[in-house]
């Protein structure tokens, strides 16, 4: 490929401080990050991206077998940064917090959490929306015995550390539990309850105490059960909702805001899962990596979110990455996101 034409950013150099993330230590370092990035571009296996850098991809697994735990450290840490850098001089943020899980089909892994056909690997964030971007402010995985309440109270610590107050808390279902809703109750919080555990089939606002086993252990707490109408495969039936909260605020605001805090969050893991290697590999450094590598590139998106498409900022990538992208399309590429490219290299360069 020739010499990429001379602009007023020096794309090669935003290419080399952000491969400086994934600074492989070794013969092969570069290589190892290229394939990685662009198997991450395009949803690709590193079996077949390899090639292109001419390794193999054992190579690529013993790099990341060897090296991954320091590079997703650094990885977190930018997408902090990135966090920080996209919501200077707010104060206070809402924020979702979920899991989202990848599935495994075999021989079950010591530690994988359970789907609902075979084992997948769970992965939790806390997010927040802020001018129409779901930006990541804490991540941890959710390995086979780690509690709710747990997952939740390190996912909150994580955001206070950023400096943050927390306005309103929004979780899913998955994490309804009397410890959560005992944790959730020094915040204002909505989480969204199972109506088959509180058993009520009817609209519904008022006070609802836990039946636990444990009678010392209960919790009660404002419950709002509302029903609506649902069309599944061209038949229309009443659907009903529960959501658990301390707000006081009249029923249809804390069913709007749940559905404006929480709704985000399941976006952001299909813009994150859009940037996944694609992989059958067993090992849990490797799986942590590529997906950490993905928050962090679904991050980078952030910056240009709302001026190109998804499709066009992985073309972006693959230019200033990877140097996939012939020089015919560079000058109608550079063209629209050249505005941006000042802010984002500036970002780069802190």
């Amino acid at each position: 490929m020739n010499p990429l034409p001379s602009h007023n950013i020096n794309i090669q150099k935003l290419a080399y401080i952000t491969l400086s993330l994934l600074n492989f230590k070794g013969r092969k370092g570069e290589e190892t990050a290229k394939t990685l990035i662009s198997a991450s571009i395009w949803q690709d296996s590193i079996e077949n991206k390899s090639k292109e850098y001419k390794t193999s991809p054992q190579t690529i697994r013993n790099y990341i077998e060897e090296q991954g735990i320091q590079l997703v450290d650094k990885m977190l840490q930018e997408i902090q940064k990135i966090a920080l850098e996209q919501l200077k001089g707010v104060e206070e943020v809402n924020i979702s917090i979920d899991w989202t899980g990848i599935k495994y089909w075999g021989k079950k892994v010591e530690g994988l959490g359970s789907g609902e056909k075979g084992y997948q690997w769970n992965y939790a964030t806390a997010t927040t929306k802020h001018n129409d971007k779901t930006i990541i402010l804490a991540f941890t995985q959710y390995t086979s015995g780690m509690s709710k309440d747990e997952i939740v109270k390190m996912l909150v610590e994580q955001v206070l550390s950023l400096g943050f107050k927390i306005g309103i808390i929004a979780l899913d279902a998955g994490f309804y539990s009397i410890e959560v809703i005992r944790f959730l109750s020094q915040f204002k919080y909505i989480i969204s309850v199972p109506v088959g555990d509180v058993k009520i089939y009817d609209e519904y606002d008022g006070t609802y105490t836990t039946r636990s086993k444990r009678e010392k252990d209960q919790v009660s707490f404002r419950l709002i059960v509302h029903a609506r109408e649902v069309t599944r495969k061209g038949k229309c039936r009443v659907e009903y909702v529960a959501r658990g909260t301390n707000l006081d605020l009249p029923k249809h605001e804390v069913l709007r805001l749940y559905d404006e805090v929480r709704n985000p969050i399941e976006t952001s893991y299909r813009e994150i899962k859009s940037f996944l290697v694609f992989t059958c590999s067993r090992s849990w450094v490797f799986r942590l990596f590529v997906f950490v590598l993905a928050m962090f590139l679904y991050s980078l998106f952030l910056f240009f979110k709302g001026v190109v498409k998804r499709v066009d900022f992985k073309l972006f990538l693959a230019l200033i990455f990877v140097n996939e992208i012939e020089n015919e399309f560079i000058s109608r590429f550079i063209k629209v996101m050249e505005p941006l490219f000042i802010n984002f290299n500036l970002f780069l360069r802190r």
